[in-house]
């Protein structure tokens, strides 16, 4: 029997934290993505709970490095900052400063030029706004005090899409989406700082236009069922893995 080569499916690489990496629960953004993905990309969720951009930094190396053929890579998002904008003097630990955060990203972008993933298959999501009034008593729950503000919130979206202008990478920038047209975004949030369904359906439209343009042109991967010739299988499966 001849030998055929190996099916490879084309990659979309989720980088993030809790919010990424929630986003594979049921009906989260990552979810629907990758089910409108199906037969053409993998979708990998890389999302990483309480990770802030100085700790994404360092680890990205190890998540998407040589051994991950960059041509397989259709799209790669990076989503952080929930957890830099924590205040300093209540959250020190996640607190990463607005400078040092735009710093991280231009960092990231530029690593990912040097594995060969350019910067048009890139994508920069800004933080949701954050429902004060919701996280305060999530914060009550867990015995804390109130460790992150809305305005300061907005500061780290602009920077990330700051870096997006001058990095010339597209960006989601969901902290400004959410509240256009002063409507209630706290529908969005589940507990003030992560998503609700609704919120979930919201970034996976969004995100979904930005990552279609990236795998229009993908194929489907094998053949439609009706298309499989059903005297000779072979034929029509291995050509077209061959091809």
């Amino acid at each position: 029997m001849s030998r055929v080569r190996s099916i490879v499916w084309p990659q979309v690489v989720l980088f993030g934290d809790s919010i990424t990496q929630s986003s594979f629960d049921s009906n989260g953004w990552g979810a629907v993505i990758a089910s409108k993905l199906v037969r053409k990309c993998d979708v990998i969720n890389r999302g990483l709970s309480g990770y802030n951009s100085r700790w994404a930094r360092i680890i990205l190396p190890q998540i998407v490095n040589d051994s991950l053929n960059s041509k397989n890579v259709a799209a790669v998002t990076i989503f952080f900052g929930a957890n830099d904008c924590a205040l300093k003097d209540k959250n020190p630990q996640q607190h990463v400063p607005l400078e040092e955060y735009a710093e991280n990203l231009k960092a990231m972008i530029e690593y990912l030029k040097t594995v060969d993933i350019s910067k048009d298959r890139l994508i920069l999501i800004t933080p949701p706004p954050l429902d004060e009034a919701a996280w305060t008593k999530e914060c009550t729950v867990k015995g804390c005090v109130l460790n992150r503000l809305n305005a300061v919130v907005g500061q780290y979206a602009q920077a990330c899409v700051q870096v997006a202008s001058e990095c010339k990478v597209e960006v989601l920038d969901l902290w400004t989406l959410m509240q256009q047209n002063d409507q209630d975004f706290s529908t969005y949030l589940s507990d003030g700082l992560h998503l609700s369904a609704k919120g979930n359906e919201f970034v996976a439209l969004h995100l979904f236009r930005l990552i279609e343009k990236r795998v229009a042109a993908l194929p489907y991967i094998l053949p439609y069922w009706a298309d499989v010739d059903p005297l000779n299988p072979e034929t029509t499966l291995l050509e077209s893995v061959n091809q």
